[in-house]
């Protein structure tokens, strides 16, 4: 997908999660997901690489796993820039919201890169 795609599906997935999670995730309106989708993007060019060879030794004993960390630490980054309007519970609502995304951004790249 290319970047726009990708900021225009994340922040409809942004909205589907704060419709299913109501009492964990909060988006006030599709501007406020866009918005958010456009800082997590920016985010995840700028700092999420930093982090990521920072936590390689830890990442590497946990096979992975310490990713989701990452994101979530991502998403908590993007909802202290947004501000309210989009905002999550807790900590581990955050890592929920980051495993889910993480499996429909998966699902949808192979979709679409699948040949017909």
């Amino acid at each position: 997908m290319r970047f726009w795609q990708k900021i225009i599906v994340n922040a409809l997935i942004f909205l589907a999660l704060a419709g299913f999670l109501q009492n964990m995730f909060y988006v006030e309106s599709i501007w406020v997901a866009l918005g958010a989708s456009l800082v997590l993007a920016i985010l995840n060019m700028a700092v999420k690489p930093i982090l990521f060879i920072l936590s390689l030794p830890i990442t590497l004993l946990t096979l992975g796993l310490f990713t989701i960390v990452i994101n979530a630490a991502m998403l908590s980054m993007t909802a202290a820039i947004v501000g309210s309007g989009f905002e999550f519970s807790s900590f581990g609502a955050t890592m929920l919201v980051a495993i889910l995304m993480s499996l429909v951004n998966m699902l949808l790249n192979s979709q679409l890169r699948q040949p017909k």
